[in-house]
């Protein structure tokens, strides 16, 4: 779960770099902070609503009849999306305010708990057709744990479906700030910056790793590798967002990577 502006032209959030967090500054990703001001801007902006869900969706395809999980599932939007073509719904997130507003938009006929991705999860083996895991991977330091839950409670030919930041964008970003030597493309490195919505400000902590550590990550838990995708915006975006559209009509944000459980 996350709310991404493009590292560039499209940043449409008040977000600022911060370089060393201080003892008064907010609480490093408390979504609770400002849970409705987040499910607000992501429900139309240009990356979540018109690129990085359009292009989850095209992936999982068709899903009716098929069990579902939704981990790091935030406010809903994208289970909501998956539950209106037909999929059976499950979902956790870290942040019992997003589940709150999951739960108000989903009603009861979806399990939704609070649960942290990266600790043991409470579904049995082989729950789940599909794990969807949208913008939430890149949270975490070490993927290994996460990695094992998600294929465990996947059942065998299962598909787990993942977005993250695309490393090379994040990695453009820093060398137009003129912090290459910090934040080399090749090491697996922290960075943290700041949003504001809503009147709300909150300290933001992810991690980059350069594309051959997930991939390597994902073999090394079990996975096969089905789908690398660099999708291009969803169309309806280019009437919603025509100068962003214009001035890039494709751009580096997100990566997505659709990933096979064997038999």
């Amino acid at each position: 779960m996350t709310s991404e502006k493009q590292h560039g032209n499209h940043r449409d959030t008040d977000r600022t770099e911060i370089a060393s967090p201080s003892t008064d500054q907010p609480k490093v990703n408390d979504y609770e902070g400002f849970a409705e001001a987040y499910t607000a801007d992501n429900e139309t902006n240009l990356l979540n609503a018109h690129y990085e869900r359009p292009a989850m969706l095209a992936l999982a395809a068709d899903v009716a009849g098929r069990r579902i999980l939704d981990a790091g599932c935030g406010a809903g939007p994208l289970s909501a999306a998956l539950r209106d073509r037909g999929a059976l719904m499950s979902g956790f997130d870290a942040s019992a305010a997003m589940v709150e507003l999951a739960r108000r938009r989903l009603g009861d006929d979806v399990d939704l708990r609070v649960a942290d991705l990266g600790s043991p999860l409470p579904y049995a083996d082989d729950t789940f057709d599909d794990v969807v895991a949208s913008l939430v991977l890149h949270y975490l330091k070490d993927w290994g744990p996460a990695l094992a839950e998600l294929r465990r409670v996947l059942r065998p030919g299962g598909r787990l479906i993942v977005s993250v930041e695309h490393p090379f964008a994040i990695n453009l970003m820093h060398r137009q700030a003129g912090r290459e030597a910090e934040y080399n493309y090749f090491d697996t490195t922290n960075w943290t910056d700041e949003w504001t919505m809503g009147g709300r400000t909150a300290l933001m902590s992810r991690w980059h790793r350069p594309l051959h550590a997930m991939t390597d990550a994902f073999t090394a838990a079990g996975f096969r590798i089905t789908v690398i995708g660099e999708p291009a915006p969803d169309p309806a975006a280019r009437e919603l967002f025509p100068e962003a559209i214009a001035a890039a009509p494709r751009f580096l944000c997100f990566l997505f990577f659709v990933l096979g459980r064997p038999s």
